[in-house]
């Protein structure tokens, strides 16, 4: 087993963070009005009693920023438990599909699929990964007829009170970190060095967002809003649901 000091583990999280930071920002600069107002339900804001443009474009923002964010943010955390395990086990990204980490300890491979937290799927997506695990033993057993492997679902953040599934394990949390890197306090430990430069890239972001807030509101009151004001809610639904298009 190889050693990870925390000043190896600051250095790469400090070095390495603006990435998820500069993607947060992309987002909004490729962002447009009208691809998030066709993916969100407009009987919602509704019924939430919504009367303003302004309401409306920040919470369809604030919908999409918060999804897309988790999901930017997962990608991140899956390339740092790669490079923690690489340090401790030897680990690497694996080659075989939907599998996100490869590595062997006291003898067995474990293939491992990185999700950032526990309710991450329905039934079909679960069935989805325990058929890529199964797919992923057969392909390693092609070369290797006596290797023992097991299937783990890492999760980034969470608890898992049962961690054996049947055909593979999940472990979440402090469960998940310790796991891959041999080190209970890890989950601790990463907390700190995430906030490197927070401050600075959240002021850069929040003026990008705010200019995307204004424009969009002018764009929706243009379009969506009738003379005296007053939201049409009947443009919305054509634009959102009509079948005549």
């Amino acid at each position: 087993m190889g050693r990870l000091t925390i000043d190896e583990l600051n250095q790469y999280i400090e070095a390495h963070i603006g990435a998820f930071h500069q993607r947060r920002i992309e987002t909004l600069e490729g962002l447009k009005l009208s691809t998030i107002l066709k993916r969100k339900n407009p009987y919602l804001y509704r019924a939430k009693a919504q009367f303003t443009a302004e309401q409306i474009v920040r919470n369809i923002v604030d919908a999409f920023l918060s999804s897309n964010e988790e999901t930017i943010f997962g990608d991140w955390m899956e390339g740092l438990a790669i490079y923690i395990n690489s340090k401790t086990y030897g680990g690497y990204k694996s080659g075989i599909r939907g599998i996100d980490l490869e590595f062997d300890k006291d003898g067995i491979r474990y293939i491992v699929t990185i999700k950032s937290g526990p309710n991450w799927g329905n039934s079909s997506q679960i069935g989805r990964m325990i058929q890529d695990f199964k797919t992923a033993i057969k392909t390693l057993r092609s070369s290797n007829s006596g290797l023992i492997i097991q299937p783990v679902n890492g999760c980034c953040y969470g608890k898992e009170a049962k961690p054996d599934k049947g055909d593979y394990f999940k472990y979440c949390g402090q469960q998940f970190w310790y796991f891959i890197s041999g080190n209970p306090r890890l989950y601790l430990d990463l907390i700190i060095p995430l906030g490197h430069k927070a401050r600075e890239k959240n002021e850069e972001f929040q003026e990008e967002y705010l200019k995307i807030i204004n424009v969009f509101t002018r764009e929706f009151s243009n379009t969506y809003c009738k003379v005296d004001g007053s939201i049409d809610w009947d443009a919305i639904l054509k634009f959102n649901s009509s079948s005549t298009d």
